[in-house]
């Protein structure tokens, strides 16, 4: 299976996954936010509250680079451990040589870390197909959440997940991750790779 009919399949499988009768609510720059309602004091004063200076200038990051959301970093998160960390600023084609030594039966999250700028970005969500030996053999979607343009970056934690243990577990998997939001832009999608282990050495 080629990377785009991965990432195809990613995407319609996410697709299925949402209510087919679900409509993102309608893109909105930070000034018709500001403008509706007015007249409701408590409401403004929560848009005020959340938007911070993004309602008086506009918030870039980076102004060389043209994205409402800029994905910096992957990290794997294990108690007791160092952070493991995939730099997503760079160029992405070489992350699947670099491979994430995963412990059989560890609990883990994952952290995104990321910028916001330009607009108010809607429904992110990060997307994750493993697969072993090109079969699929899990998937997770998680529901990151609206979010302001900031000059700071921002992030976002998984739950935790349990990696799988025994005998059969182990071995190596590639993974297509996929950031995006409620207007379906794919605002990064990346392969990489981890093997599960009995310890981790």
């Amino acid at each position: 299976m080629s990377e785009k009919e991965v990432i195809n399949d990613l995407v319609e499988e996410d697709n299925e996954h949402n209510n087919a009768n679900y409509q993102p609510p309608p893109e909105k720059s930070i000034e018709e936010i500001m403008a509706a309602d007015q007249e409701d004091e408590s409401l403004r004063k929560y848009k005020e509250a959340l938007l911070g200076d993004a309602q008086s200038e506009k918030i870039l990051y980076d102004a060389s680079d043209p994205r409402k959301v800029i994905v910096k970093k992957l990290v794997l998160l294990v108690a007791d451990r160092d952070d493991t960390e995939l730099d997503l600023s760079g160029d992405i084609s070489k992350l699947k040589k670099n491979v994430f030594v995963i412990k059989e039966g560890i609990q883990y999250k994952i952290r995104i870390d990321f910028a916001v700028q330009r607009e108010i970005v809607h429904g992110l969500k990060y997307i994750q197909k493993t697969y072993r030996m090109g079969v699929p053999v899990d998937k997770m979607t998680q529901m990151v959440g609206s979010y302001p343009p900031k000059k700071e970056i921002q992030n976002y934690i998984t739950p935790f997940e349990e990696a799988p243990s025994g005998l059969m577990a182990r071995g190596t998997y590639s993974v297509v991750s996929l950031f995006t939001d409620d207007d379906k832009n794919e605002h990064l999608k990346w392969e990489w790779s981890f093997e599960i282990k009995k310890d981790w050495q």
